[in-house]
């Protein structure tokens, strides 16, 4: 395969009523373990840089091309996404260097001012040919900023792409961004309700926090883009972890990276395959 672009992926799992992977690399072995998993599961795959992720290294331009070649490169549809850009410089420079999509997060503006914002870049990155995801109604965890309860309303969610005309919505619908432990309860009722309501896909922000049943049955109520980032690291960690106690001489950083790796990438894989079997009993 090559480069695919993400809104193909999206498109195509949404119009087989299953799910899409869309995991967060902090750095090349995470992108390689990601990638990896993807070919050997032989399922499309989305790699997602963070504006976290591009301030850990300093800049996009390195890890992004980083994560295009691996696209380009890789026997499976591979597509690379910016996610939770709240700089709208840093969703441009994205779009020209090539991603096939952008979530740009104005979330914490009132929502006129958010409108504006994710409309310009929306304007700019259709005039590319690339898809925007939004979000509205903030989800928790993020920087502390939540209020408990916060759910997207199904009407505002409908005016909101109108107003903006974004490809895909993140929604409030009781996850929480880096939980360490899978206990989150979703609200199916809601989720299907913006799934009728709106005509473009559901991305559920926060799964690293939300048990496999409680995602299967998310999808099948009609989300379509999964987001995971801290559940893999943290297997990438305890492999680390694990390899140091077991192995406290070695110095060659390799050989515990390789570690990490593997174990995320066993995961990834493993999740890719529970989200892409979860069509039964979703409404069209």
């Amino acid at each position: 395969m090559t480069l695919t672009p993400t809104g193909d992926l999206i498109a195509d799992a949404a119009s087989r009523h299953v799910g899409i992977g869309a995991f967060n690399v902090l750095h090349l072995e995470t992108a390689e373990g990601i990638v990896a998993a993807a070919e050997r599961a032989d399922l499309p795959v989305i790699l997602q840089i963070s504006e976290n992720c591009v301030t850990y290294h300093g800049s996009l331009e390195p890890i992004a091309l980083a994560c295009l070649a691996l696209a380009r490169e890789s026997s499976a549809r591979v597509a690379v996404h910016l996610d939770h850009a709240e700089d709208e410089r840093l969703a441009l420079q994205a779009i020209d260097l090539g991603f096939g999509s952008v979530m740009f997060d104005a979330s914490k503006l009132d929502y006129d001012a958010n409108v504006a914002a994710t409309r310009r870049v929306t304007e700019y990155a259709h005039r590319h040919g690339i898809v925007v995801e939004a979000e509205l109604g903030e989800i928790g965890g993020k920087d502390g900023a939540h209020a408990p309860g916060v759910r997207t309303d199904p009407d505002e969610a409908v005016a909101f792409v109108a107003a903006t005309g974004v490809d895909a919505l993140a929604v409030a619908v009781g996850s929480s961004h880096a939980m360490t432990t899978r206990e989150a309860s979703l609200d199916l009722d809601l989720i299907s309700r913006l799934h009728s309501a709106l005509t473009v896909p559901l991305v559920l922000h926060g799964s690293s926090g939300v048990a496999d049943d409680v995602i299967a049955a998310a999808i099948r109520a009609g989300m379509t883009k999964i987001n995971v980032s801290t559940h893999l690291n943290g297997f990438f960690t305890r492999a680390i972890r694990d390899y140091l106690e077991e192995n406290p001489t070695v110095v060659d950083s390799r050989k515990y990276l390789s570690a990490g790796r593997a174990a995320l990438s066993s995961e990834a894989e493993r999740l890719l395959e529970l989200f892409a079997h979860q069509s039964e009993g979703r409404s069209a």
